[in-house]
């Protein structure tokens, strides 16, 4: 009885860690890991950025730090994967980027964030950011980056 004990409790063990690595990999990008992955993405960005003018390199690149997994959302009845993308970790509250790309993958979007640096804390970020929108996007997908950002707890 001893030694059926253990082997299910072996088991079980076994099976917790599997199913603890498959729920860190559950098969969803990230913002940074896009134009690495997918030769559809890098031209779907590479159109959205076209003709822009001075941008750093982390948001041509999508180089930046992207913590958060990227999730579907629909927009006037299209699909689009949707994630934000920060400079740094360290430096989110100033500079970040929310960026959408069709299901299909051909269209890219995005919103260009930046607050001052040294902001004092009791200041809304919100009334101090400056934002650039990539890719032309319509209000609609405006509404869409906006609503991405303002689900940032840190966003007030």
């Amino acid at each position: 009885m001893k030694q059926m004990l253990r082997n299910v409790l072996a088991t079980a063990l076994l099976l917790g860690g599997a199913t603890g690595a498959l729920a860190g990999n559950d098969g969803q990008m990230r913002v940074g890991q896009l134009l690495g992955s997918d030769e559809q993405y890098r031209q779907a960005w590479q159109k959205a950025i076209k003709g822009e003018e001075r941008l750093p390199e982390w948001v041509i690149n999508l180089s930046g730090s992207s913590n958060e997994q990227m999730s579907a959302v629909t927009e006037d009845g299209d699909k689009y994967m949707v994630g934000p993308l920060c400079e740094s970790e360290t430096n989110c509250k100033y500079k970040r980027l929310i960026v959408a790309f069709s299901w299909d993958k051909d269209d890219a979007y995005a919103m260009l964030v930046e607050v001052p640096e040294g902001l004092p804390s009791d200041k809304s970020p919100t009334r101090h950011a400056d934002y650039r929108w990539l890719g032309k996007p319509d209000e609609g997908m405006q509404q869409l980056l906006k609503e991405q950002l303002k689900r940032d707890p840190n966003w007030y």
